[in-house]
């Protein structure tokens, strides 16, 4: 990727409306860590919630009117929200998706509709008993720009292809409104991939966003997808539409809580080739195992692996800088020394994805000491071990006691 051709966006967030966020999760500090992150835009998250659309209203306006791009500070947003729909149709359905819309006007009238199925004031992720036809066809009523994404599809309970989702395929979820669904969300559980495997998705664009429930810098942004260039919703919408992004950021799959099939109680985890030899029960509970999201990608895959369709974009595996630090210094993701060095290495090279994706060994050489600086290239290349997540529980970065030497 050449540093300052694209627009580095995640619009898939959330607010402090939404459940298990920070109270501080406000446009101030969504504006200020975007920028230690080295975001170029973001979504608003939670925009059918009516206490943060207030806020969104007052705190963001368009520079260009009709543009669809809203300004705090000099730090662009596009309209976002997610829903959750949990319906029955022959046999339980749940499924998440990220909405983006083109104004306020638009946001006005799609909580509009939403309000005449249920409540938007008790979350910023609200929960509706309708189906996702009933609102593809309901949001292109209110207007074509509207774009609808498959939220983190892989992610068992929510995910359209997740495990306990009810659906095998985008066509099972949205019949014959398939066709105005032009991307999914790989989110934490999957990258590209693992999606390029599933013949339907192979003229879908396949973007990444976070679902961040804070500002940290380690998790806003941890997944975005890569723009060319753009000033206006419409240029963002014919990217998606028409698979023309320049690419994503993903984090490695087996750092998603789903990776591996297990218990997060029972502490037990194991590949989907254990799982078959275990007949997919725990040996700690004698329960049935919860299945995760690599052993559902072979399940539902009618590509071999390795697969790659002539539409696929490129895409970045990184963790974030504050879990490298945090793994090379063998201290808490939070911790004061991690603090300490992240916010250092701020200061000398501007943003987290410019050390991540653009630093030069030999400057980076001359503010951090020669393990970070290994780590921080390997990551670069997508070679940091990770011991995979399960059940709920995140996977963990690991330095290997050997690797090989990048300089």
């Amino acid at each position: 990727m050449e540093k300052g051709k694209e627009v580095i966006a995640d619009l898939h967030i959330h607010s402090k409306y939404s459940r298990a966020t920070s109270i501080y999760l406000d446009i101030e500090n969504l504006v200020k860590y975007s920028r230690v992150k080295g975001l170029g835009m973001l979504g608003t998250g939670d925009f059918t919630h009516p206490k943060w659309l207030a806020e969104l209203k007052l705190k963001l306006k368009e520079k260009d009117t009709g543009s669809g791009i809203y300004y705090h500070n000099d730090f662009p947003f596009v309209l976002s929200s997610e829903l959750s729909l949990i319906y029955t149709k022959e046999r339980g359905r749940r499924i998440h998706l990220v909405l983006l819309a083109p104004s306020f006007e638009i946001v006005e009238q799609i909580n509009a509709f939403l309000l005449t199925k249920g409540r938007l004031d008790y979350d910023g992720r609200p929960i509706f008993g309708f189906s996702c036809e009933l609102l593809v066809d309901e949001m292109l009523n209110i207007s074509k720009e509207i774009e609808i994404i498959p939220a983190h599809v892989f992610t068992p309970w929510f995910g359209i292809f997740g495990s306990m989702s009810g659906f095998n395929s985008l066509k099972e979820a949205f019949s014959d409104k398939v066709s105005k669904i032009h991307a999914i969300e790989t989110g934490l559980s999957s990258d590209p991939e693992m999606n390029w495997r599933l013949s339907e998705l192979n003229e879908k664009s396949i973007v990444s966003f976070s679902d961040a429930h804070s500002f940290h810098p380690f998790r806003l942004g941890r997944e975005a997808t890569i723009f060319n260039n753009i000033s206006r919703y419409n240029e963002i919408i014919k990217q998606i539409r028409e698979n023309t992004i320049a690419g994503t950021v993903e984090t490695s799959p087996l750092y998603g809580k789903y990776h591996y099939d297990g218990h997060r109680l029972c502490k037990f985890s194991c590949s989907p080739a254990e799982t078959k030899k275990i007949n997919g029960i725990c040996p700690v509970c004698h329960k049935p195992l919860t299945i995760g999201v690599e052993n559902r990608v072979e399940e539902l895959a009618d590509k071999p692996l390795g697969f790659k369709p002539a539409s696929a974009k490129p895409f970045y595996t990184l963790l974030p800088l504050q879990e490298i630090i945090s793994m090379v210094k063998a201290s808490t993701l939070t911790s004061k020394k991690v603090y300490q060095i992240y916010y250092q290495l701020i200061e000398k090279f501007g943003s987290e994805f410019n050390i991540l994706l653009h630093a030069d060994k030999e400057k980076l050489a001359r503010e951090a000491d020669e393990k970070l600086v290994e780590a921080i290239l390997l990551n670069r290349q997508g070679r940091i071990k990770v011991k995979a997540g399960y059940d709920g529980v995140y996977g963990e970065a690991m330095l290997a006691e050997r690797q090989e030497k990048l300089f």
